[in-house]
């Protein structure tokens, strides 16, 4: 008897001792994946996204998950993330979904919508009013994963060589404008196009463009846009507008169930520290912008050229329900949270700011 329960720890103790080893070096395994961004590798605020979340991510994995981050100038192809985190030739990425309109029209409701959700509400539908789902349902089909990525704020109308006094001084403006904004550019006469960002500055200064939008002052001021255009237009188009984490799906089913969950908050708590750093870096960079350039114009567009535009993306939002059932349901389903949400963002943030 004593015999047989000698062999039998021993045996236990061999399979615990094999068991633990096993898991020892699982738990050693490194996994290296490779990132793609859209933005040069010194974008303030937006390519420090990237760089927090792959911090995050090796430090709370203890140094299982290694990112390495290719920028724009690297990979050569800002606009191509998408593509190229489908096909597998990058892991991840870091975009903003509007950015492919033109193969999935149906990404571009993820980043911003004109005269929609402002942040924090945005934040909510995503995580609280499927918002999340529906992101996951557009992107399933292209092998690939979305999760927001940081919030860049409500942002600036944009910079513009003239003024607008009515709805006719935008026929055949010649503006860089992405997403949905762009399409309810095009709708009242527009020339909207997508110049990737490292171009932009050339293209407004040669007169290849008579108007952008980019983000706000803290990249603004940066990419000198107040030097070569007076005019400075107030919000409209992004009252909240998200960028993407890209994961491709295959890569993220290789991961053990830990390491998706750290890189899930890692994606999390970078979106978050983006969207803190924007507001301040924003404040910081109007306070420097308007004493060294007091010659900048800030305008808002006139009342009746935001009421045709605002109408003009009711009709092409009903244009898009009709034609396009998972469309309907995103639309249907943000239009139903800004309606649930909006009256408190009235008698709340709205109410105080206009009490002071």
């Amino acid at each position: 008897m004593n015999k047989w329960i000698k062999n039998a720890l021993a045996s236990v103790v061999a399979v615990s001792f094999s068991f633990a080893s096993s898991s020892a070096l699982a738990q050693e395994k490194v996994y290296r994946l490779k990132l793609a961004e859209t933005w040069g590798p010194n974008t303030p605020i937006l390519g420090d996204a990237s760089k927090n979340m792959a911090k995050l991510a090796e430090e709370m994995s203890n140094g299982r998950l290694q990112i390495r981050i290719d920028s724009a100038n690297k990979h050569k192809a800002p606009l191509g993330v998408f593509d190229m985190v489908k096909s597998g030739q990058y892991d991840l990425g870091h975009s903003a979904s509007y950015y492919w309109k033109g193969k999935v029209p149906n990404t571009m409701y993820f980043s911003a919508m004109p005269f929609g959700m402002m942040s924090t509400e945005q934040y909510a539908w995503f995580y609280h009013g499927g918002g999340m789902e529906l992101m996951q349902e557009v992107y399933a089909p292209h092998n690939l994963l979305s999760f927001p990525g940081g919030n860049s704020d409500i942002q600036m109308g944009g910079w513009f060589q003239k003024e607008i006094k009515s709805i006719d001084d935008l026929k055949g403006l010649k503006i860089r404008i992405p997403g949905f904004a762009g399409e309810v550019m095009a709708r009242v006469g527009a020339k909207p196009t997508n110049i990737a960002p490292g171009e932009l500055y050339t293209s407004l200064e040669r007169g290849t463009i008579d108007a952008l939008e980019w983000v706000g002052p803290a990249f603004d001021l940066r990419m000198g846009f107040q030097k070569v255009a007076p005019y400075y237009y107030t919000a409209w188009h992004e009252p909240g507008s998200e960028t993407q984490f890209l994961v491709n799906k295959r890569v993220w089913e290789k991961l053990p169930s830990d390491l998706q969950v750290i890189l899930e908050t890692a994606f999390r708590v970078a979106a978050f520290d983006m969207y803190t750093q924007a507001i301040d870096a924003n404040a910081n960079s109007w306070a420097s912008m308007s004493e060294e350039y007091p010659d900048i114009k800030v305008m808002d567009l006139p009342p009746e050229v935001i009421e045709r535009l605002n109408q003009e993306k009711e009709n092409l939002l009903n244009e898009f329900a009709a034609k396009d059932p998972l469309a309907k349901r995103i639309i249907e389903s943000q239009r139903q949270y800004l309606s649930k949400v909006r009256p408190w963002t009235d008698i709340s943030t709205k109410a105080y700011l206009n009490s002071n």
